[in-house]
């Protein structure tokens, strides 16, 4: 079956949909997104995600073009088009499309509104959380607004390449303090040897995660205690355990940094049972 994306009002094959060439999106990056999970035919937490989408736009003051109410219209259509049961679904909104000048657009134009829909298969991630993965640490070089999902990734790029190339699946980021801020794609927390989680808080350092405020739930649910400060790599090595978060891999064990192994080398107990517990505190809406 051909995928099927939504374009500015419009369900086209995703082959041949596209923006104008002198869209802010592809000139300027000037445009944000959204990544929802979908689960069990099931959106989840898409509220969550309209209040990060519409502060983002807010953020770089980029007109909300269209009603959390018709916004999921169109992402539980896109779902049912590409016939993804478990899988993810994506959000892009620009400026819109202008001549190429770098000062905003007067009179404002109509933003640029694109959805698209994957499956992936669970079994492959439940697997993986099984195993943990390795993370690589990089120097931060991004903006430091990066609590605005923009779509401005290619440090984020350049980092999960690297990770690649070290065979690990993700990279930290690691402040002048040498601090961790956050992964390439995830946010970033350990275990402490006395089992107290610790993660970044979300403030401008860090984007605050739909996943990452779950797992802040689900810990409280089963009575972990947790400590929103900076962590630096030494003690993220030291660590009893570790893992990142993000509606792609939901809560993933990391058993090594840098190549140097966390705690026994392999998950431990707390990241799994946040995963196992995670989405009895999600908001599910059937597509």
């Amino acid at each position: 079956m051909s995928r099927i994306a939504y374009v500015n009002g419009r369900y086209l094959p995703h082959d041949v949909a596209a923006v104008h060439v002198e869209d802010r999106g592809f000139q300027f990056a000037d445009a944000v997104y959204e990544v929802c999970e979908i689960r069990d035919g099931h959106l989840v937490d898409p509220t969550l995600h309209f209040e990060r989408l519409e502060r983002s736009l807010g953020e770089l003051r980029i007109a909300v073009p269209m009603s959390r109410a018709a916004m999921l219209v169109v992402m539980r259509r896109v779902a049912r088009a590409n016939r993804v049961h478990d899988g993810s679904l994506y959000v892009q909104v620009s400026r819109g499309r202008s001549r190429r000048d770098h000062v905003f657009p007067s009179p404002a134009v109509r933003p640029t509104v694109v959805m698209t829909a994957k499956p992936v298969a669970r079994a492959k991630g439940e697997a993986l959380a099984e195993t943990g993965i390795g993370v690589i640490t990089v120097p931060e070089n991004r903006w430091e607004r990066v609590d605005i999902k923009s779509v401005s990734l290619l440090p984020n790029c350049l980092a999960k390449q690297a990770a690649k190339e070290a065979g690990a699946r993700e990279a930290w980021f690691v402040d002048a303090g040498g601090f961790v801020t956050e992964g390439g794609s995830t946010n970033a927390w350990i275990v402490t040897v006395d089992g107290v989680l610790v993660t970044r808080p979300a403030e401008h350092g860090i984007l605050r995660g739909i996943t990452r405020t779950i797992t802040l739930k689900v810990a409280a649910k089963l009575g972990l205690k947790v400590e929103e400060r900076a962590f630096t790599v030494e003690e993220a090595k030291r660590a009893r355990e570790a893992f990142v978060t993000a509606a792609t891999t939901l809560v993933m064990p990391v058993v090594s940094i840098d190549g140097s192994p966390v705690g026994n080398g392999a998950p431990g107990t707390t990241a799994p049972a946040l995963r196992a517990a995670f989405h009895d505190s999600t908001e599910m809406v059937a597509i």
